[in-house]
């Protein structure tokens, strides 16, 4: 028994040894802006977040389990809401999972189709976090709604992410007539990663003759670049929750397979070449931004001289698939419309004022909404009770009325 006891009690210091060390490190190092609604709600949000993640990286080096999987593990505890008016039902495409959403009431037409991809950096997210996401969209722009649930890190880096999403995504274009799809009106949609993999879906499905088109593409606070770390919203935002730079890189280390130890380097943007950045500075530069973005501060960063063996390690961020803000004119004129979400607190925030550029120049049409009171993953606190900021509904509210004008 005194055993037992003892063994309860040092679990009982660790656990409060440990929720202490966050909520210390929290209001030492997170940044909660003035132009937030609810700071209050955000601090907590990220406090359990953040404990998530710091017992996930302790079971981790126990060895029990890596981070990202007690991470997804405990998030998937939370119960489904069920919605009366959505039917919902799993699948599997091939081997890779999906989940199917219907408005429960009857149309004598074909229904919009939207294939949605869920955002985490490969580490976090599932069906179960964005499974009111889904729901609401369906239910509220009359959809039908396949959510793809891909494989992730550790066990499944890049680009085995992107090639579910791909394969899922052609499976359901050959099988519209089953689920009552009108094959005019298919759209992918995504949030932070999963934003980034409908733009790479739109680049690689544009030219095949034997699927219907993709109509339009929604990118919410997606990650469109992997080059550089250093643009204004990466430092204007880099403690800002529920997205760090800090977290980004190491979403960016584990899905791209690459050792932790380049930080520094990469920082420096000493990883690429003097002529890869300036081949990709008319795209990617931060000339690009406009200045009212850049108000809240920002420093010119001059790359510093290659490191070769972080190149060698790193030049697969090069691929389109990692990065589809850097594919050609010739390839990016010609995608669908897209709806463009962004957030003002929110180190991607740029990546989605460049893309947005790019295809304006270009002349494909863009409907953008900025949240100016918004910060990354804000989306997923619909639902959420008193947790819930206005920000996610006024983001559901646009892209479903962007759905419904197509």
């Amino acid at each position: 028994m005194g055993v037992l006891l003892a063994l309860l009690s040092a679990a009982g210091v660790l656990f409060l040894g440990v929720g202490l060390w966050v909520i210390c490190s929290h209001f030492l190092t997170a940044d909660i802006p003035a132009g937030i609604s609810h700071p209050r709600k955000l601090r907590v949000i990220h406090i359990l977040f953040q404990l998530l993640l710091t017992w996930g990286t302790i079971f981790e080096k126990l060895r029990i389990c890596s981070m990202p999987q007690f991470v997804r593990f405990l998030h998937d505890l939370w119960p489904l809401k069920k919605d009366p008016d959505v039917v919902v039902t799993d699948l599997r495409f091939g081997t890779v999972p999906v989940k199917l959403y219907q408005p429960k009431a009857p149309s004598c037409t074909p229904r919009r189709g939207v294939v949605y991809y869920h955002g985490g950096g490969g580490i976090i997210g599932s069906f179960k976090t964005h499974h009111i996401i889904c729901c609401r969209l369906s239910k509220e722009s009359d959809s039908v709604v396949l959510a793809v649930g891909y494989r992730m890190i550790p066990q499944h880096k890049f680009p085995t992410l992107v090639r579910d999403c791909i394969a899922a995504t052609v499976h359901f274009l050959k099988s519209l007539n089953e689920y009552k799809v009108d094959p005019a009106r298919v759209v992918v949609c995504g949030d932070s990663a999963g934003g980034g993999i409908a733009s790479v879906v739109c680049q690689k499905l544009m030219e095949n003759p034997d699927l219907p088109k993709i109509r339009a593409q929604i990118l919410i606070y997606a990650v469109l670049q992997l080059l550089d770390f250093q643009l204004p919203s990466f430092q204007q935002n880099k403690n800002v929750p529920l997205l760090s730079r800090e977290f980004v890189f190491h979403c960016w280390c584990g899905y791209m397979d690459i050792s932790p130890s380049w930080k520094s380097v990469v920082m420096k943007g000493a990883h690429l070449p003097a002529e890869c950045w300036e081949k990709y500075r008319k795209w990617v530069g931060s000339e690009n931004i406009p200045e009212k973005f850049k108000k809240r501060g920002y420093r010119l960063v001059t790359p510093e001289p290659l490191n070769e063996d972080a190149y060698q390690e790193t030049n697969h961020i090069l691929d389109l698939r990692n990065t589809p803000l850097i594919a050609e004119d010739k390839v990016m004129s010609r995608v669908p419309e897209a709806c463009i979400v962004s957030c003002e607190y929110d180190v991607l925030r740029d990546d989605s004022l460049l893309y947005k550029k790019r295809l304006e120049e270009l002349g494909v049409s863009v409907t953008w909404h900025h949240m100016e009171d918004g910060f990354h993953g804000v989306l997923n606190t619909l639902g959420t009770g008193y947790f819930q900021f206005p920000c996610s509904t006024r983001i559901l509210d646009a892209v479903v009325r962007f759905l419904k004008g197509l």
